[in-house]
């Protein structure tokens, strides 16, 4: 079944605030339409299962696991009309094209992933694929600290908040990272304590 016209959504926000959720309750949702559906995720992902994109609650749906944003053409099936991207924040700059020629051909493209870093600084390309796309849904998820509605992912090394110089990506979940509100998002920067510099 054809789309009239492609368009691109992106489902972002917080770890924890249910993107994955989303965007598998959006593509099952297709499938029963009997749309071809095909879905791609980043192959350093490797947290839950590797040929399929898994949310924090369980749910899972196919994936294709690849290195590069390129791969999106190369194994793009001749049918297919719905394209999901998970965990986009992690593809090179490459994706904002090819979503967008996807989109351009009819193609229904559903993107999801972080819009913020831990540092609560923009994401990849993220900001990017916002601003082009027809929808975006900011989902929030809830503070560990005082469960206010939270937009912010909190990284944590042996309990204690990561540093601002820290790498940008480091793969993980619960044992590493907690939503946050603002108030309770915490990035250190300037001088390393004597327990960042042991690290």
């Amino acid at each position: 079944m054809k789309h009239h016209s492609g368009s691109v959504e992106v489902i972002t926000g917080s770890m924890f605030c249910g993107k994955t959720d989303e965007l598998i309750r959006r593509l099952r949702r297709a499938t029963i339409a009997r749309q071809k559906v095909q879905v791609f995720k980043p192959v350093i992902d490797v947290r839950y299962q590797v040929e399929k994109v898994a949310s924090h609650a369980g749910s899972t749906f196919d994936a294709l696991p690849i290195q590069r944003a390129a791969e999106i053409l190369e194994r793009l099936e001749d049918n297919t009309t719905v394209v999901g991207v998970d965990e986009a924040q992690f593809f090179d700059e490459e994706i904002v094209k090819i979503v967008q020629q996807l989109a351009e051909r009819g193609v229904r493209v559903i993107v999801a992933g972080l819009d913020t870093d831990f540092r609560g600084e923009p994401f990849g390309c993220m900001p990017v694929l916002m601003a082009q796309a027809e929808r975006v849904d900011k989902l929030q998820a809830i503070c560990m600290v005082c469960g206010e509605p939270a937009s912010r992912t909190q990284r944590l090394i042996d309990g204690h908040p990561a540093h601002y110089e820290d790498p940008v990506i480091i793969v993980g979940a619960a044992e590493l990272y907690e939503a946050r509100c603002r108030q309770h998002h915490i990035v250190p920067r300037g001088e390393r304590t004597e327990r960042s510099e042991q690290r």
